[in-house]
């Protein structure tokens, strides 16, 4: 039995798909409403932040993925999600199951060195405060020899489905809506950008690779690391469309703070939009180098290709 915990989001549900195609069809889904992904999965509705709960969605499995994620909320970041992670460790100790923790970059600093494995945590903002705490209450447990697990970080995403990003927002969402593409601070600004199937299907891949336990591993990109200038510029071709954009200032964020919430939840992820973002996968690269990772172009058609199909179901 492997089991996700936080299936229902972009991730869990591609984990969901990939571990049922190349591993195992013994799958439990964990969410507040857990709903089947295939049609052999078990189902659990739980509420994590209640230990016995959690010690409960755990039971009988061999693996246990967290991929839980919670609204970009500091206040809410702050309540929840090291006391669920404290829960999840405690139950799969006392269940005697081994943990992949999939993680984000927010607990890096937000300057222009190229992030390894070994970039020491520099968070800016709460929500980078509270990433740092998760990933260090995990690596103690990691050092101590009491829990069998693993880190499979992630930079930002973009991607079909229930995909939510940044990226997705600002520039597919407007692409669809044939309104003019928004980018944050820069246009000229080197990304890492990770194909959300390709984060799943890399961490289902080490969950199931004994020997990958017990360390952190970034996750594959596609390594020409584009601006947002080259990015939208291969989205034109593929959609045969001039797509126009407007860069915004930081000044607007700030000012837009002030109204709108989710903009305030987004100021202190700004700084890395300043910079180039380069995200370095060479260790993961090294130890699988049969994964084949989506490129741009192909991950843009996919897109493009799914946004049709779309608007012919609704028409």
């Amino acid at each position: 039995m492997q089991t996700i915990l936080g299936a229902n989001g972009q991730i869990g549900e591609e984990l969901a798909r990939e571990l049922n195609r190349n591993f195992t069809s013994s799958i439990r889904i964990v969410s507040r409403n857990a709903k089947k992904v295939n049609d052999t999965d078990e189902v659990f509705s739980a509420d994590l932040s209640i230990r016995e709960k959690a010690i409960e969605a755990v039971k009988g499995s061999e693996i246990a993925y967290f991929t839980l994620g919670l609204p970009i909320s500091s206040d809410r970041w702050e309540k929840q999600f090291p006391l669920i992670l404290r829960n999840v460790i405690d139950a799969c100790k006392i269940n005697h199951t081994k943990l992949v923790f999939f993680d984000n970059t927010y607990m890096y600093p937000q300057d222009d060195r190229v992030l390894t494995e070994e970039t020491v945590f520099g968070p800016v903002g709460r929500k980078g405060t509270v990433r740092r705490k998760m990933a260090e209450m995990l690596l103690k447990e990691m050092e101590s020899g009491e829990l069998e697990a693993v880190i499979c970080r992630a930079p930002e995403f973009y991607g079909p489905g229930k995909t939510q990003s940044i990226t997705n927002t600002l520039i597919f969402n407007n692409i669809k809506e044939h309104k003019k593409l928004k980018v944050p601070l820069s246009v000229n600004k080197k990304r890492s950008l990770i194909w959300t199937p390709d984060a799943s299907r890399a961490t289902a891949l080490i969950g199931n690779t004994p020997d990958a336990f017990g360390q952190t591993w970034h996750l594959p990109v596609d390594g020409n690391h584009p601006t947002y200038k080259e990015f939208i510029r291969m989205a034109s071709a593929i959609y045969n469309r001039d797509l126009h954009y407007a860069v915004i200032p930081k000044l607007m964020f700030k000012i837009g703070s002030f109204f709108n919430k989710s903009v305030k939840e987004l100021l202190e992820l700004l700084p890395r939009y300043e910079y180039d973002n380069i995200f370095d996968d060479s260790k993961f690269r090294k130890r699988f180098p049969d994964f084949q990772v989506t490129s741009y172009t192909q991950g843009i058609k996919i897109i493009k290709d799914e946004q049709l199909s779309g608007d012919k179901i609704n028409k």
